[in-house]
């Protein structure tokens, strides 16, 4: 049975999507539009985070999963920083046929495989993937608790997850949303889609949910720079939910 939480969470997803212009939606359901914004604007923010993740995670090599990876930017900017084999994880082909080119283009060939799914279903063996991360599509995600328990259950023992939205410092944050404001011709909609997701009410939901999933170590962390992000730990002893 879905959970009322589960159903309050689809929708305010609709709802966002609902109040979306259609140069917004056209931006979201177009990969390469999407991608041009993540070369263009996002681009200083990867490197930070990829840094964050390492070191509050602790994990600095083995199978990492990035999951709702777009154009697979924040997974390349963690492979550039340590010898992390990586899985690129996207429902969208168009998306993954951008994500092969960049990596491509990255020298990262040999070091990526290309997956078709969602945090739902997640097509990797029990005990695979020593670090989970994902910037941003835990919003679009249909059922979090299904995609907490799925995402545990790929963890191997001792693996964690740095999964949320952010930008990496709060002057990295200003500069993007300034840009993103000139992009939508001095609107007020990115500064409240960034408000509704990373704000206050965020963590208490996603608290809830995590909980309701039944995952037995995790955190939450929020910082007006670096965002919001959870990590779920994987203990030594644990198996599946």
């Amino acid at each position: 049975m879905r959970s009322q939480t589960d159903l309050t969470s689809e929708s305010s997803m609709e709802e966002s999507a609902s109040r979306q212009s259609p140069k917004e939606k056209d931006q979201m359901t177009d990969p390469k539009a999407f991608d041009e914004i993540a070369r263009r604007i996002f681009a200083p923010a990867y490197p930070v985070i990829a840094e964050q993740i390492i070191e509050a995670t602790g994990i600095k090599k083995g199978f990492c999963l990035d999951i709702g990876c777009g154009g697979g930017h924040l997974g390349m900017a963690l492979a550039k920083r340590g010898p992390f084999d990586l899985g690129f994880l996207d429902p969208s082909q168009g998306m993954r046929e951008l994500a092969v080119q960049n990596v491509a283009e990255a020298g990262l060939s040999d070091r990526v495989r290309i997956l078709e799914g969602c945090a739902e279903s997640i097509p990797l063996p029990d005990h695979s993937v020593d670090l989970a991360i994902s910037r941003g599509s835990i919003f679009f995600w249909k059922d979090l608790v299904s995609a907490f328990k799925e995402i545990y259950r790929v963890l191997k023992p001792g693996g964690k997850t740095y999964i949320g939205g952010g930008f990496g410092s709060d002057a990295i944050k200003k500069e993007i949303s300034r840009k993103m404001e000139q992009r939508k011709q001095g609107g007020d909609t990115w500064k409240k889609k960034v408000s509704e997701r990373l704000g206050p009410d965020a963590v208490d939901r996603f608290n809830k949910l995590l909980t309701e999933s039944g995952i037995p170590d995790f955190a939450i962390f929020q910082d007006q720079g670096k965002g919001l992000w959870i990590m779920i730990s994987k203990g030594e002893a644990h198996g599946t939910l």
